[in-house]
């Protein structure tokens, strides 16, 4: 058993023979929730959340997908929503249970077709950290920009590194932390280059959050399980409309917008991003 201040680590494979890498926390026995980060971050990116799930009895696991962290890249490189999806349903099936979907950007992405199209994934609910069916082509672009910033040639220093996330996320009023950074790097030949594979951007099925809205509506609207969207209100990738375009297809929803936070709600506003998921669980029955 893990405790709360501490992981284990696990693996699962996944449909295509990939090895899948995550950190659990808390009791092995407890109710499953799957934390499904975005792409160019890794199973780090959480902070404390999975710790404060843990503390309050449940199996929380951190995953990096695949072609990020820890886990394989795939030699196909197949990096699609849909793929990420499988991976959701790999990992659900390792865990056993109906498990607490929680996915930002293109996690949330293949966790919304995970429970809506067949072989539906059964959740427990499902959690959208920023992302939606309909997003802002602006602030989907912005992503993809800045995952391909320094993508070949690194950075000199983790300082550099960190200055580049400053720039990108503004609205964050606190330093970028270059333990936690160090986490999405890895150095080669004197230089810090981010540890996921370029295919995930650059290859045939790489990552674009405007393909199929369609697919990502009808898993929405076919989910059995209650949906709470978390949206930065700095975003530039979940738009007022987007809330109320999800809102129409599930009305039932439930909605948090966090102030002081972009488009990585958990790492601009942790606290405040924790207290919204256990909140709603809380309300709708779902806390142990």
């Amino acid at each position: 058993m893990s405790s709360a201040a501490s992981s284990t680590l696990v693996q699962c494979q996944s449909r295509d023979g990939l090895t899948l890498v995550g950190d659990s926390y808390g009791p092995e026995d407890g109710p499953p929730v799957l934390f499904m980060h975005g792409g160019g971050q890794t199973r780090h990116s959480w902070g404390g959340t999975a710790q404060s799930m843990a503390a309050r009895g449940w199996r929380a696991i951190t995953v990096d997908h695949r072609g990020h962290g820890d886990s394989a890249w795939s030699p196909e490189g197949r990096y699609s929503y849909h793929d990420i999806a499988d991976d959701a349903r790999a990992w659900a099936g390792y865990l056993g249970g109906k498990p607490v979907l929680i996915g930002a950007s293109l996690g949330g992405l293949g966790c919304m077709v995970a429970v809506g199209h067949e072989p539906k994934l059964q959740a427990t609910a499902l959690i959208l950290v920023d992302i939606a069916p309909m997003v802002e082509a602006k602030g989907a672009d912005r992503i993809l920009d800045f995952m391909k910033a320094n993508m070949a040639e690194g950075f000199a220093t983790l300082e550099d590194a960190a200055a580049a996330v400053s720039a990108y996320t503004p609205e964050r009023k606190r330093a970028v932390d270059l333990n936690s950074i160090r986490k999405n790097l890895r150095e080669r030949d004197g230089r810090w280059f981010w540890h996921w594979d370029p295919k995930t951007i650059v290859g045939k099925s790489g990552v674009d959050t405007r393909l199929d809205e369609e697919a990502r509506a009808q898993g929405v609207r076919d989910a059995d399980c209650p949906i709470l969207l978390v949206r930065g209100r700095f975003s530039d990738v979940v738009s007022p409309e987007s809330v109320k375009h999800l809102m129409a297809l599930r009305p039932d929803a439930g909605f948090v917008d966090v102030g002081g936070a972009g488009h990585m709600v958990a790492g601009d506003r942790n606290d405040v991003f924790t207290d919204a998921v256990i909140g709603f669980l809380d309300e709708r029955g779902l806390m142990k």
